[in-house]
């Protein structure tokens, strides 16, 4: 569906950050769309995501509008000692348009202030990934020119982000519970499916050797532990013919 209206835009962007429950999920794509979604919303030249965990940027993205990705994620990385991402971060609070050039003056955040200056940055401003008490890292929107701070125009704008950056941390955070979700339903089909055929393998041996389903498990474990193999790939060996009788029975 193709949205005209700024609103029918905002919609579908909200809609597409929470959509993470999908097993082809890449972090770096989502991230990439969610700052291109905020250069078309808002009046921005670029944008950037940093995911942050025990305090160390795991995830980078920028937007790709205008070909400015490498310009965004750079000015990310010039945030290593300091910036808008890391303070927003670390307060868990928007932080509000901040004009470059007077930021820059006043030594505030030198490093990425002189890297803005360099990409022609006017004014930038930041706001939290976050899902209730839980931070996941913050969103950065750069901005060609300086937001009139009179008017309620600018407040807009940071809702806006705002809520972007809410609908992202909903989509990272339900994504994490899918895949740990996902994981632990394979380690629990794995298991079943070993015990499976662990048990087709001693009914195997049992009927073979006209012995018990015990005496049978014993000769599998033994057999196991003298050749230091898992129980499963032995049972494996079995079922599929690939073990010798003498191996599994040595002379006693």
């Amino acid at each position: 569906m193709h949205h005209t209206t700024r609103e029918g835009r905002f919609a579908a962007a909200l809609v597409e950050a929470a959509d993470t429950l999908t097993e082809t999920f890449d972090t770096g794509d989502y991230l990439r769309r969610l700052a291109d979604h905020c250069v078309e919303l808002l009046s921005a030249w670029a944008a950037g995501i940093v995911l942050i965990d025990d305090g160390e940027a795991v995830a980078l993205g920028g937007s790709t509008c205008g070909g400015r990705e490498e310009v965004a994620l750079d000015l990310l990385a010039a945030q290593r000692n300091g910036g808008p991402c890391l303070e927003s971060y670390g307060s868990g609070r928007p932080v509000p348009p901040v004009a470059i050039s007077v930021a820059h003056a006043a030594a505030r955040w030198p490093e990425f202030t002189g890297q803005a200056l360099r990409h022609g940055v006017v004014a930038t401003f930041a706001v939290p990934v976050r899902r209730r008490d839980a931070l996941l890292g913050a969103l950065n929107v750069f901005t060609p020119a300086l937001p009139n701070c009179a008017s309620d125009n600018w407040r807009s704008e940071l809702q806006v982000a705002q809520a972007l950056a809410d609908a992202a941390a909903l989509g990272l955070q339900n994504h994490r519970a899918y895949a740990r979700s996902c994981s632990l339903a394979g380690q629990l089909q794995e298991a079943l499916s070993s015990r499976v055929r662990i048990e087709q393998a001693k009914g195997i041996l049992a009927e073979r050797w006209h012995v018990g389903t015990d005496e049978a498990f014993i000769a599998l474990r033994g057999h196991a532990r003298r050749r230091r193999t898992p129980l499963d790939r032995v049972a494996r060996a079995v079922i599929e013919g690939a073990v010798d009788d003498t191996d599994l029975r040595p002379s006693p």
